[in-house]
């Protein structure tokens, strides 16, 4: 069977097939550390993959029963979609390439929301039930001087990127994620419903930012670098995703990115896959 006439005549079984390869190289460049630059705050190659992978579920939920495309499966408009996907995803390896300060400036940009949802971490206590304040006040006691020196270590690896400063704010996001781990774990000791809800809402506010920066600031180190990172996380994201809010935190990254829920969503589960994979 000629294989040209082959896509031609089953274009949507063609593009499938193609997804499907694409998932499965960029999951294994992801595996071995491969990331081909930045994209938001991810990788290219996990934004690739994200995008095969939400492609893919687009195309199973296009109906079977389409008259036009089963009476007539090589009509223009379908050809077009195609080869028009086809030329998308054979250009996505080329779009590699964002440079470390284009991540630098990124993290930088977080650091607003950071400081934000630290803010509100520092007026809940007040808020909660009396038996339940001193819980929290004691496992959020180092947000404000941990964040306040990340947001500092950020700003001056943007003015100049520099191996050093990069293993500071390394050193840096790795203290943070795992007070805030921490903090996770102890919000299971709040027993008041209220009280625990309004834990949980603030400091998943925290975890998603921080979780984020994370992800940028992975993207940008080495191999050995992230191999020491994630021995020094002892609290694994395993061990909070019970504690943690997808829709709220892919409301936060939507808003901050500007971009559609879904496309945060789809984000936000490829940032914590790839976080996980790393060991984290």
């Amino acid at each position: 069977m000629n294989p040209i006439s082959n896509i031609w005549n089953h274009p949507k079984t063609s593009v499938a097939g193609i997804l499907i390869a694409v998932a499965t190289i960029a999951g294994a460049l992801s595996r071995q550390g491969i990331s081909l630059g930045s994209a938001g705050n991810g990788t290219v190659v996990t934004l690739v993959s994200a995008l095969a992978t939400a492609l893919l579920g687009l195309l199973a939920q296009d109906p079977q029963n389409n008259s036009a495309t089963q009476n007539n499966p090589g009509s223009s408009t379908t050809r077009l979609g195609a080869w028009a996907l086809i030329a998308l995803l054979l250009q996505i390896p080329f779009m590699a390439g964002c440079s470390g300060t284009t991540v630098a400036q990124d993290i930088v940009n977080w650091t607003p929301a950071l400081q934000s949802a630290v803010a509100t971490v520092d007026s809940t206590a007040a808020l909660l039930a009396p038996s339940d304040a001193p819980i929290f006040a004691v496992a959020t006691a180092g947000f404000d001087a941990t964040s306040n020196l990340l947001v500092t270590q950020a700003k001056a690896y943007l003015a100049a990127p520099a191996t050093g400063l990069l293993s500071q704010l390394q050193a840096q996001i790795v203290t943070f994620q795992q007070q805030v781990n921490a903090a996770l774990l102890q919000s299971a000791k709040i027993v008041n419903p209220a009280s625990q809800k309004h834990v949980l809402t603030v400091l998943n506010s925290v975890a998603t930012v921080v979780n984020a920066i994370f992800a940028l600031v992975q993207s940008i180190s080495g191999k050995a670098a992230v191999a020491q990172m994630a021995a020094q996380s002892t609290i694994k994201m395993e061990a909070v995703t019970p504690y943690l809010d997808n829709d709220q935190s892919a409301q936060i990254i939507a808003q901050h990115y500007n971009e559609p829920a879904k496309v945060a969503q789809m984000q936000l589960t490829q940032a914590e896959r790839t976080l996980t994979q790393a060991g984290f």
